[in-house]
């Protein structure tokens, strides 16, 4: 049997990404005795791997910039981002999160962190996207430090596995070491759940979403729903559950990270990357920039409608590329594939307005950028065998689909003809994130039946839309939950 020892704090935090960093140094700067809980090896979450933009109104970097911006306009605005999703979204929320951005804004920059921008990003009607400099792995570094500073105890490798119910509500969590011991931890004030997604949980995505995105591969592996399944035991319930961002198809990752990623994330490094880049020349910045954005992109549908294709590691062509490629790449062997084309559609995609992908922040990253910046997905040969050979496909294979699509081009669709070609890949289906999460009041308190909430319980994480709005919403809520879970007096 499993050790079993009993401590107490004041606040328990569960993860250690954005939202649950943020959380636990709110707390903390009440005078409360905190515990953080973060079962993965390191802190960060999907913080860590974000783009690492924030959408934020009224910054210093706005007014040093000129820009007359409102929260107001940025309420209105983040309405043309829900889209056919309008009728769903939570409007007191929404007030919060604008309401509560320009300090949340400023707080993190007194933490160490360095932002870049404001860049424009439509719909906005004003530049509103800031980007933490070096990487987003200057979040967990910063924040940690910080939070450490302020006596927050976090431990790694720890997983909360249930949590202590009383007839009052909830009073604690149950917790498992990476030696598999066993403790209980009391809160006396409350518990913050701030452990993420459920993108990784492929059973909580077949109930809630669909098979497709429970076949898809999560972004963020360590997303496995702990937080809500603790809260749903507790009495919670999940909202927006079947609102997920995948699949999408997005190129894998580079194996060591990009320039940028494995910079230090050191603020000197980031005040210095910064002033580059809002005074450097194009020619020496965008480089630089493009090699960390174009690790978390996919192709744009123009290159499709242009004639590249889509095949498997079979070397055969397998969906029609304009129709929902993403729900069929999953199937395929290796749950991969590669987009294929020829130099006529590569030269087209150097220029505007025809581009490979969206960039955030940058607008559009080119054929070039990829060839620069991705060495590791961008093949090139002089034949279809060589191209092949260098994805390691079966030659005879793939030169048979592009004779079979040569043999049927149209005007529209010619075909690949014109060497050298190009293969862009590996490509996969991914689940990037899930919307859904546990219904809370303004106060981030977790509802239970009805619209009454469960007592020292409170919930946090990434639940808005567009560009900066998830890391911008993890930040405004944690510290919300936070400080309404240090402030709890239980009867």
């Amino acid at each position: 049997m499993a050790d079993r020892v009993t401590d107490e704090v004041d606040v328990v935090v569960v993860g250690g990404g954005g939202s649950g960093l943020a959380a636990a140094s709110a707390a903390a700067r009440l005078g409360r005795k905190v515990l953080l809980l973060e079962k993965a090896a390191q802190l960060g979450g999907s913080t860590a791997w974000s783009v690492g933009s924030i959408s934020a109104t009224g910054t210093s970097h706005q007014r040093r910039a000129g820009i007359k911006d409102t929260p107001d306009a940025h309420f209105e605005d983040l309405g043309l981002f829900a889209g056919a999703l309008a009728n769903r979204d939570n409007l007191a929320l929404r007030r919060i999160l604008v309401d509560n951005i320009t300090d949340t804004f400023e707080w993190l920059q007194s933490t160490g962190l360095v932002f870049s921008g404001p860049s424009m990003e439509p719909p906005h009607r004003h530049p509103r996207m800031h980007n933490v400099m070096p990487s987003s792995r200057a979040f967990p570094y910063h924040l940690g430090r910080h939070a450490r500073a302020l006596g927050v105890d976090i431990r790694l490798r720890t997983r909360a596995t249930k949590l202590i119910a009383t007839n009052d509500g909830v009073a604690g969590v149950v917790i498992h070491d990476a030696a598999g011991r066993e403790s209980r931890i009391l809160a006396r004030n409350g518990v913050v759940l701030a452990s993420g997604d459920y993108s990784a949980n492929a059973d909580m995505k077949r109930e809630l979403a669909s098979e497709a995105a429970a076949r898809s591969t999560p972004v963020n592996s360590d997303n496995t729903g702990d937080g809500q399944r603790l809260g749903l035991d507790a009495g919670g319930r999940i909202v927006n559950g079947d609102v997920v961002w995948g699949p999408r198809l997005r190129f894998v990752p580079p194996p060591r990270g990009s320039l940028a990623e494995r910079l230090p994330p050191h603020r000197l490094i980031a005040m210095a990357g910064t002033f580059a880049l809002e005074h450097g020349p194009a020619w020496l910045t965008r480089p630089f920039l493009m090699s960390f954005v174009t690790t978390a992109l996919g192709v744009d549908a123009g290159l499709y409608r242009r004639g590249a294709i889509l095949v498997n590691a079979d070397g055969e062509r397998f969906t029609d590329e304009l129709a929902a490629p993403a729900e069929r790449v999953a199937e395929q062997p290796g749950a991969l594939a590669y987009v294929v084309l020829d130099s006529t559609i590569a030269r087209q995609f150097d220029v505007w307005p025809h581009f490979v992908s969206t960039a955030p922040g940058l607008a559009y990253a080119y054929m070039s950028d990829y060839r620069r910046s991705r060495r590791d997905i961008f093949h090139e040969a002089t034949s279809i065998a060589a191209l092949a050979e260098a994805l390691r496909l079966p030659p005879d294979r793939l030169e048979r689909t592009i004779a079979a699509l040569n043999a049927q081009s149209t005007a529209e669709r010619p075909g690949l003809r014109e060497p050298p070609f190009i293969a862009l890949g590996p490509i996969k289906a991914y689940v990037v994130l899930t919307d859904g999460g546990l219904a809370v009041t303004e106060r981030m308190e977790v509802i239970g039946a009805g619209t009454r909430p469960i007592a020292g319980l409170y919930a946090a994480g990434s639940t808005g839309n567009g560009h900066g709005h998830h890391l911008g919403w993890a930040f405004v809520s944690g510290r919300i939950a936070g400080r309404n879970a240090a402030l709890n007096e239980k009867s």
